[in-house]
Parts: structure tokens; C-alpha cells; sequence
């Protein structure tokens, strides 16, 4: 005999299966309105000259070829991918060693976490001007700026992002080292390994899903970096080439797009939209080659 609940789930899943349009509708109509809408006017847009959206002049890939010549997206291109890998490197290193010495038992943990955490919570514009302030600060002092030498801009970008993104992915960090078995490190202990080889052994391989979340995040977000930059150095300082054109040394693909787009070269919002398609094509293409990469070397338990 079946048992009576059996009966009763499946007449109650019948209205819900029969009404799901009505929850799932919303959802998909404001994804759809939202997202994927704007995303495909975007692409059109980038072989379009325009200033209004109503006034778009079909020109085909002479956007992207503007785009691919002009240095100053170049420049922000190399510059955008030395942050995105030196902040990815610091970041994940430090949060790390953060993470791991906090689920080490020490006194006062939860206290750590908290205040290693807080920077997070801290909008990136008031950020930018509160670091600019610190720098300027310090600096001063030696008669220079961060607005003065292109390696203060960086190394301040630098810092700015350790700071902010370290406690975020310190709490993904602590979630993965308290999945890591007991037996396994029990194992590891009785086996003779010393801490070294139990972390670089054990621990690390069982925490590769958290490793590969917060790479992937790391990196996206040192490539999307937009706030931070306009704020603490807005892409300064500048550099003239010998042409004749200023390349600003602190700027980010986001800020040269943003700039590009708000330009008072006639045309310049389609070219800042065909950078706008590249800047993603690159971004995603990275995201998921990194992702594939690190889940490969995902232990399974």
C-alpha cells in the first residue's frame, strides 16, 4: 500500500506546476528587460555612429577599428591586466593567510573577522577620496602626489583594493577551511606531516573551491574597477605621446570607456560602445578560462 502523503504532495505540485508562469514570469519579463535587451541594443550600437539612440547611423566595424587604434585603450588594456594580476595575486595570498590564521583558534576571532570585513561595506567613491586624502597625506611630505607619479597611482590602487577585498574573500576562505574533513587532517597528523606539508597536502587541495570562487572574483572585479579609480586618481597623471595625444597613465578600461563615451569627439559614443563589447567579450573570456582552469584541480570528497 502507498503511503497516503505520497498522494497528498502530488495534488498539492499539480497547481504549482500548472501556475509556475505566474512566479517565474516576472523574473524572466525583468531579465529580459533588464539584461539581455540593453545587452543586444549594445552590440547593435557598437557598429552605429550616434549621439541619441533614436538617431543611429549604421557604419559597420569602424568603431572597433577606432577602437584597436586609439593608445590611450591600449595603454588602459596593459595597465588594466598588471592590476587585475597583482591584485588577484595579493589579494587571494593575503585573505588566505588571513583566513587560515584565523580558524587557527585563537583568541578574539570573531572580532577579527568582523573588522577585517568592515572595508567591504564601504561604498568605492568614498574609498577612492578617503585614500586620496591618506596618500596625499603621506606623500606631501616628500613634495609629491599620487596624482604626480604613475607608480603612486598604481601602488595606491593597489592597497585601496587589498584593502576593501581581502575581508570579503577572507569569509569565503574560513567557510572553505572548516569543510576540509577531520579524518583527512587526523590522517595527515598520525601520518607524521608537519603543518607545511599537511596545508600544502591537504588543506589547500580541499579548499579549491573556495580558491576558485574568490580568483574569479578577484579578477573580474580588478578588471571592472571603476569607482576606486576615478575617485583616488580619475586616471592621472598625463602622459603626451608624439603625436600630439595625452594618454592618461592611471586609467582603467571602465574609466576610458566612461571618458571615451562623455567625450566631445562627435561619434565618440559609438566607439566607446565597440570598446564597451570588447571590454566584455575580454572579461567573460578570462572569468571562464580561469574557472575551467581551477575546477579542474577541485578535489572531489
Amino acid at each position: 500500500m502507498k503511503p497516503k502523503h505520497t498522494s497528498n504532495s502530488r495534488a498539492l505540485s499539480r497547481p504549482i506546476r500548472k501556475w509556475w508562469w505566474l512566479f517565474m514570469g516576472p523574473v524572466v519579463a525583468a531579465f529580459i528587460i533588464g539584461f539581455v535587451w540593453p545587452f543586444i541594443q549594445g552590440i547593435y550600437l557598437s557598429f552605429c555612429q550616434f549621439r541619441l539612440i533614436s538617431d543611429a547611423k549604421f557604419i559597420g566595424f569602424g568603431n572597433y577599428l577606432k577602437a584597436f587604434n586609439d593608445a590611450s585603450f591600449r595603454h588602459a588594456f596593459w595597465y588594466t591586466a598588471l592590476f587585475a594580476v597583482v591584485s588577484l595575486v595579493l589579494i587571494n595570498v593575503l585573505a588566505f593567510a588571513v583566513a587560515y590564521a584565523l580558524t587557527q583558534g585563537i583568541k578574539g576571532s570573531n572580532l577579527f573577522r568582523t573588522v577585517f570585513f568592515m572595508p567591504n561595506l564601504i561604498g568605492g567613491i568614498v574609498l577612492g577620496y578617503i585614500w586620496s586624502m591618506i596618500f596625499d597625506g603621506i606623500l606631501s611630505r616628500y613634495g609629491t602626489s599620487i596624482l604626480l607619479q604613475t607608480k603612486y597611482g598604481f601602488w595606491g590602487l593597489i592597497i585601496l583594493m587589498c584593502w576593501q577585498q581581502i575581508g570579503y574573500m577572507m569569509i569565503i576562505y574560513i567557510a572553505g577551511l572548516q569543510a576540509v574533513p577531520d579524518d583527512m587532517l587526523e590522517a595527515a597528523k598520525i601520518d607524521g606531516a608537519s603543518k607545511s606539508q599537511t596545508l600544502f597536502r591537504v588543506t589547500i587541495p580541499n579548499v579549491m573551491p573556495s580558491i576558485t570562487i574568490c580568483m574569479f572574483l578577484s579578477l573580474t572585479n580588478g578588471f571592472k574597477l571603476f569607482d576606486q579609480n576615478l575617485a583616488l586618481t580619475a586616471g592621472q597623471p598625463f602622459q603626451i605621446q608624439a603625436g600630439g595625444t595625452a594618454i592618461k597613465t592611471t586609467e582603467m578600461l571602465a574609466l576610458n570607456i566612461y571618458n571615451t563615451f562623455y567625450g566631445q569627439t562627435s561619434g565618440s559614443q559609438g566607439v566607446a560602445q565597440a570598446k564597451a563589447v570588447i571590454f566584455f567579450i575580454l572579461v567573460a573570456g578570462l572569468g571562464l578560462a580561469q574557472l575551467a582552469y581551477t575546477r579542474k584541480r577541485e578535489v572531489q570528497q
